[in-house]
């Protein structure tokens, strides 16, 4: 089965000008950063792939946990992209994911060693990590640990 995403996207200009997309409930304004000397407006494509990665990232590594029946407090996500700017050639290198899983009492060591393994596990699982394979490096720094209940 295929399914098909579409996004609309107007600009307003030349390179230093800023634009609008649609796609699904994603609307958005966009320009070129600041730091690489655009306008600053709304996103821009490097945070929109960071994005894409990471709640890609998140997703999988959620049902993955769920499968598993790990018994998880919370899951949250910090992920930082790295973009190269040499002679004015932009590289995307790399982005790393660093989950923080917290389980909860219950949890046993055995499952906090699986849901560590099942974080490592979701990047390559993870449909946008496979369409950049090759292209960004792609790391993961789990930090998964017990949920402490004060006495």
């Amino acid at each position: 089965m295929k399914h098909s995403f579409k996004l609309n996207a107007d600009w307003n200009g030349g390179r230093n000008s800023d634009g609008f997309i649609e796609a699904g409930q994603l609307k958005t304004t966009i320009s070129i950063p600041e730091v690489m000397g655009g306008p600053g407006i709304g996103t821009n494509p490097d945070e929109m792939l960071l994005g894409a990665a990471a709640t890609c990232y998140l997703i999988t590594l959620a049902a993955m946990l769920e499968r598993a029946s790990i018994p998880v407090q919370e899951l949250s996500l910090e992920s930082d992209a790295i973009v190269d700017v040499t002679n004015n050639i932009f590289t995307y290198e790399s982005i790393t994911h660093m989950p923080r899983i917290i389980l909860k009492p219950e949890a046993s060591e055995k499952e906090l060693e699986l849901a560590t393994k099942l974080a490592i596990q979701a990047e390559s699982s993870c449909m946008i990590s496979r369409a950049v394979a090759g292209n960004v490096t792609m790391d993961t720094k789990p930090s998964v640990e017990f949920f402490y209940v004060p006495e």
